[in-house]
């Protein structure tokens, strides 16, 4: 019986043990898609007693989960909003953020699209939908297919922000799931025209316009030359604590930036 007892207490220690080492991550596909899995891949190679569970769902879906206390990081391509900040707070949650990386939403088109260059006004009509043929800006006549996030992504949100002076997406246009979505559809769609990440940019059947001269690129997001530059962040409950916070560490460290420059990213400037 003493030997059953043992067994079952042990049992129960190396569980409590596991579920201690198990770092909840959800939010921002931006970060969640590549950035994030590699960054904990890398982190369990030096310690391999530590589990992940990354939930990309998007960035209000990453505030919501510290809100609720069902992850221990969440991921943002955007700054909480007053309203979530005020939601925190209602629930004795402290939304902190912390800058992990800086990124550019670069405007993508086909590759067989011949245009390379729009100015910010432009972009801003396209995706409002004052602007519904590319032959009004030099390009081939035909309908403009625009695609956009989803709602619950902080991309969503920045993009009109910083492209589109807060008005509403036209009502033409399509919203995906995630930012490889986007690529994918501009990529078949020679009329197409979308926005993702630095790491999207190069892929395979898209490519990058200028905007107002400018290319997305590590050097034009650092300078801040790029209009469309933005910070991404992990945001927590207060300071972080335990494994939370020697990820956080890992992160910003020389290592965890060194994923971020590979992904496409640009590290935040040291402090």
């Amino acid at each position: 019986m003493k030997k059953v007892l043992l067994t079952l207490l042990v049992t129960a220690l190396a569980a409590t043990s596991a579920q201690a080492q198990k770092l909840v991550i959800k939010g921002s596909e931006t970060l969640g898609a590549k950035l994030v899995p590699q960054l904990a891949e890398a982190y369990k190679a030096q310690n391999p007693g530590v589990s992940f569970e990354i939930a990309a769902e998007g960035s209000t879906t990453g505030i919501a989960a510290i809100i609720d206390g069902t992850a221990q990081i969440g991921m943002s391509s955007r700054k909480a909003k007053p309203t979530e900040i005020s939601a925190g707070t209602a629930k004795g949650v402290t939304l902190k953020e912390t800058v992990v990386a800086f990124d550019g939403i670069g405007i993508i088109v086909s590759a067989s699209n011949p245009l390379s260059k729009l100015t910010q006004r432009q972009v801003e009509q396209i995706f409002a939908g004052d602007i519904t043929d590319w032959s009004a800006v030099g390009g081939t006549p035909g309908t403009i297919s625009i695609y956009t996030r989803n709602t619950s992504s902080g991309t969503y949100s920045d993009f009109k922000a910083l492209a589109m002076k807060n008005r509403d997406y036209a009502p033409s246009s399509q919203k995906m799931a995630s930012p490889e979505q986007i690529a994918a559809e501009v990529a078949k769609n020679p009329a197409g025209i979308g926005y993702v990440g630095l790491d999207l940019i190069n892929n395979p059947g898209v490519k990058a316009i200028a905007v107002d001269g400018k290319t997305p690129t590590p050097e034009s997001v650092t300078s801040h030359a790029y209009p469309l530059s933005r910070p991404t962040f992990y945001y927590t409950n207060g300071e972080p604590a335990g494994e939370a916070a020697k990820f956080l560490a890992f992160t910003l460290s020389d290592e965890g930036q060194k994923i971020v420059r590979e992904v496409g990213f640009v590290s935040p400037p040291k402090k």
